[in-house]
């Protein structure tokens, strides 16, 4: 007998690829199979479909198709990013801003790049989870190279002041590299306007395939290589390209800009109705309203209740999570609610709901009906 999934609330750590995305990709498994660096026509019908799949990377967030450079995520794409801007630059300076809440992936960058003796100042935020721009300018230095500030934050949703920190670290001539997972195809991007002279962007985040991503640098921006081999991606990260995923990446990126208004619609009709429905049931307090944040994104908290309980206790009924599902993997307290709430703060209360296109009024109520129904019984 076949077992009925949960339902899936949990879209900020992976979403479903996008059927016509599945169908781009297809061909490039079994029927254009070339190596897109072979020097033949098998080769060259791969590369053509790369080259389209780099204009539309671009095109979603106002870029040349020359800044783009495939990778296998957006980690691998922060590693290069930092690190290889860095490296590339050590003889302007050896110190980088970055905010206490930010991606493991940026800390842990910057918690290795400090072993090899660079400097990093991380940066608080507000009750919020926003940054103050005047502590910003205030930590900048002689030696500062790179500020790196993400754009919508993957367990809150929150959205900090991206076109005004572009324009803080364009005044001062310091390189700007902007963690845009969250946002790019839920937020208006647009690298030119926000002054971004890096972006970090995942396929899997934007019902694409896992295992592609990509990395915007603007033209004259250096970098040090962290991946060695061959000549690919203009020598900056060698290996044989994915096309399959890369044009399954092209593909939703291209899905995305097109469908925005309308996909972004229909996320903020659906949040709306379940705030509604959440605080009129009085069951809790929806965290951030007060603040831009992404669509798709909505953070909890829950009345005299362990969102962790819930959720185990509850699993066969919803996939949703309390914080990054990379943080699941190490399975402590969150780092951003300890930022914004003091050390001594935990977010055992609170919920992430990540929805997406699929997601109905009908399993969020369901959603409500159960966080009451255990409610109940909790306090029986």
């Amino acid at each position: 007998m076949k077992t009925s999934l949960p339902i899936y609330l949990d879209t900020a750590s992976t979403t479903k690829v996008d059927q016509r995305v599945l169908e781009k990709m297809l061909p490039y498994f079994t029927e254009i199979y070339g190596n897109a660096s072979s020097n033949h026509s098998y080769g060259a019908k791969a590369k053509q479909a790369i080259d389209t799949a780099r204009e539309f990377v671009a095109d979603i967030i106002n870029a040349n198709s020359k800044e783009i450079v495939f990778t296998s995520g957006a980690t691998e794409a922060i590693n290069l990013g930092i690190k290889g801007y860095a490296e590339a630059n050590l003889e302007k300076g050896n110190h980088i801003i970055t905010v206490k809440t930010e991606h493991k992936a940026v800390l842990a960058t910057c918690d290795y790049l400090e072993t090899k003796g660079y400097e990093v100042t991380y940066l608080g935020v507000d009750e919020n989870g926003l940054i103050s721009l005047s502590e910003l300018e205030e930590a900048i230095t002689d030696d500062t190279i790179l500020i790196a500030v993400m754009y919508v934050n993957n367990e809150v949703g929150v959205i900090q002041p991206i076109r005004e920190i572009g324009e803080i670290s364009k005044k001062h001539n310091i390189a700007f590299f902007c963690d845009a997972t969250q946002a790019v195809g839920k937020v208006s991007v647009d690298v030119l306007k926000d002054s971004i002279d890096m972006l970090s962007l995942s396929g899997h985040k934007m019902n694409g395939p896992k295992g592609i991503g990509a990395l915007f640098v603007r033209q004259g921006i250096d970098l040090t290589p962290q991946i060695h081999g061959g000549g690919q991606e203009g020598g900056l990260r060698a290996g044989t390209y994915n096309t399959p995923l890369i044009v399954g990446l092209g593909e939703a990126c291209r899905l995305a800009q097109l469908e925005f208004e309308s996909n972004v619609q229909k996320l903020l009709e659906v949040r709306a109705y379940w705030q509604r429905e959440f605080e009129g049931n009085d069951l809790g307090k929806v965290l951030f309203k007060e603040v831009q944040r992404a669509p798709h994104i909505l953070s909890i908290s829950i009345h005299n209740m362990d969102a962790e309980d819930f959720l185990m206790a509850k699993s066969k009924e919803f996939a949703a999570s309390t914080g990054s599902a990379c943080n699941a993997e190490i399975i402590e307290a969150s780092h951003v609610f300890m930022t914004i709430h003091g050390k001594e703060s935990t977010n055992r209360g609170n919920l992430r709901v990540s929805i997406g296109l699929s997601t109905t009024q009908k399993q969020l109520h369901s959603l409500i009906d159960s966080i009451r129904d255990y409610m109940k019984k909790c306090n029986a």
